[in-house]
């Protein structure tokens, strides 16, 4: 071969190792500090809507509390969204080697009931011993796992 042509091969693969470098840290950057999401004016509201109040089930749980595992005791109120995984900023960090940085979610609807979502995570989530694929309604006595550990979801 000629040496033009050793020469374009050496560029060409020098090019594809630094593509993937730069492709590799964008993921690990994506990992540790999540997506930014850009705001503009044209997206921002001039006189944001003033939040409905959800009104809550009887029956409805408000606590969610560790029965096994790392942290077993440990008991989180229920407001909002309820972010379980071992993000720093996540409600309930959990302490767990198979849990994901951002593993799942419980959230209120409009009529008070509470949903939990598997945000995609490596291992799975499960309520009551079947594994979560798409959002499911939680009540007062269910059991969340995710890995190791185990919670409840309890009305005191």
């Amino acid at each position: 071969m000629s040496e033009l042509i050793v020469g374009a091969l050496k560029l060409a693969f020098l090019a594809m190792m630094w593509a993937f470098i730069l492709f590799a840290a964008n993921i690990i950057r994506t990992d540790m500090f999540g997506r930014q999401v850009a705001t503009s004016p044209d997206t921002a509201l001039e006189h944001p809507a003033k939040p409905r109040k959800k009104r809550r089930s009887r029956h409805a749980p408000t606590s969610l509390v560790v029965i096994e595992g790392r942290q077993a005791g440990l008991s989180i109120p229920l407001a909002g969204v309820v972010g379980l995984g071992r993000a720093a900023d996540s409600a309930l960090n959990i302490d767990d080697d198979y849990a994901s940085t951002r593993h799942a979610q419980i959230t209120m609807d409009d009529n008070g009931q509470w949903w939990l979502e598997d945000l995609n995570s490596t291992n799975g989530t499960s309520v009551n011993t079947v594994r979560v694929s798409a959002p499911v309604q939680v009540q007062t006595g269910d059991t969340i796992r995710i890995g190791r550990t185990v919670m409840r979801l309890e009305r005191p």
